[in-house]
């Protein structure tokens, strides 16, 4: 490339041919091909036949029909018997003239129009109750004219608590998005059917929760950029006691990023989210009723089960219908209205909580239960007298009548 150039800079000075091949040592044949030529010199492979060209127009047929069939089902529908490596190399070069192309747009968000949601998984165990530790889902929403983030690590990704951390981060918020963006997350729904609870939350807020395609990451990169921004931000030097510490830690740091300028915005999402708000719906008057809910017949190993540990009760309702709730913070069970227990929910699987006035309630109840009972009925005591004159005895004279 730069002798090309060279000998047509020289031969445009009128530097005689001859000289020039001599002073590159090349030929003057090469001189006067390069004077010649418009472009660059390059080497150029000649076309040969190789043992995929007999299979080419029939792997095409296939790709027009099907363009994602795997390569291994492509490689046995026309026979091949070679290198799958080479087989796989050649469909990959042939694949994308024949996938559908799938554009993404530049999309605009008004105030008040939609909030996106996901789960950000921090790259960090946190210690939990019982020594062990775990990594946490953290439920973020972003307002999308905005925006200002919120965020909280949630116990489990299960429906309830999801339902849980939605309400608390949109009370955060203090307004409602007329839509929740979504992508397919189990506990949200899957394939357009939203997962029990859902729509009557959603009902609730008189919002609408828009659920993605899948493979649409696009369509809620706003807070995928953010959770990534998280990981850079938030995460590097830091450490975390328990969940609640984590909150904490997190809550503060979040308070600092929405005051910080987006690029793309030229502004700070919280100068921006007064806007966002005015555009939003209102929070429902009441609170909801949300979390997890059980009704059943406390038995004699007077624990009920709220996700997958144990909570004790007041042994005194047992045999009788009680309702559990649970939240992200508490578990409570009533027993006609009335608490009959009433725990901090713990974030650790498989463990046992136990009140110790219910061990000792038990305690006196299974005593109670162990005594034998004094039936006592005035219609059983008869006098004495009454046998001594059914056998003829007369106690007066000391004779038999």
């Amino acid at each position: 490339m730069e002798d090309w150039a060279l000998i047509r800079r020289l031969a445009a000075e009128g530097v005689p041919k001859k000289q020039i091949a001599e002073r590159l040592a090349i030929s003057r044949t090469t001189v006067g091909k390069a004077v010649a030529s418009t472009s660059p010199p390059k080497y150029e492979r000649s076309a040969a036949v190789t043992s995929f060209g007999p299979f080419e127009a029939r792997v095409r047929a296939l790709l027009v029909e099907h363009p994602e069939m795997p390569a291994t089902v492509l490689a046995e529908r026309v026979g091949w018997s070679g290198s799958i490596t080479w087989f796989r190399d050649n469909v990959r070069r042939l694949r994308p003239e024949h996938r559908g192309v799938d554009p993404a747009d530049r999309l605009s968000w008004s105030a008040g129009d939609a909030a996106q949601c996901d789960l950000w998984f921090p790259p960090k165990r946190i210690p939990l109750e019982n020594g062990a530790t775990a990594l946490l889902p953290v439920l973020v929403i972003v307002a999308a004219h905005s925006r200002f983030t919120t965020g909280r690590m949630l116990p489990t990704r299960q429906t309830p608590d999801l339902l849980l951390g939605m309400w608390s981060l949109l009370q955060d918020l203090g307004r409602v998005p007329r839509r929740l963006i979504w992508d397919n997350e189990a506990g949200i729904g899957r394939r357009g059917r939203l997962a029990a609870g859902v729509g009557e939350f959603c009902g609730t807020l008189a919002t609408r929760l828009q659920q993605l395609k899948p493979y649409d990451p696009e369509s809620k990169g706003i807070v995928e950029r953010r959770n990534g921004f998280f990981e850079t931000s938030f995460m590097p030097g830091r450490t975390f006691d328990s969940p609640a510490d984590f909150n904490i830690q997190f809550g503060s740091w979040l308070e600092l990023a929405n005051g910080r300028e987006v690029r793309t915005l030229k502004a700070r999402p919280i100068d921006l989210v007064d806007a966002d708000r005015a555009g939003m719906l209102a929070l429902p008057p009441v609170p909801l009723q949300l979390g997890w809910r059980n009704q059943i017949r406390l038995g004699r190993d007077y624990y009920v089960r709220v996700d997958s540990s144990d909570y004790s009760v007041d042994p005194n309702a047992i045999g009788r219908q009680v309702t559990v709730t649970a939240d992200l913070e508490r578990v409570r069970v009533r027993l006609d209205g009335r608490v009959v227990a009433d725990h901090q929910r713990v974030w650790a699987r498989g463990l046992t909580v136990t009140d110790p006035a219910h061990v000792e309630t038990a305690k006196v109840l299974r005593e109670q239960f162990g005594r034998p009972r004094t039936v006592v009925d005035d219609r059983l005591v008869r006098d004495l007298a009454d046998y001594d004159r059914a056998f003829g005895l007369d106690l007066n004279d000391g004779q038999v009548a």
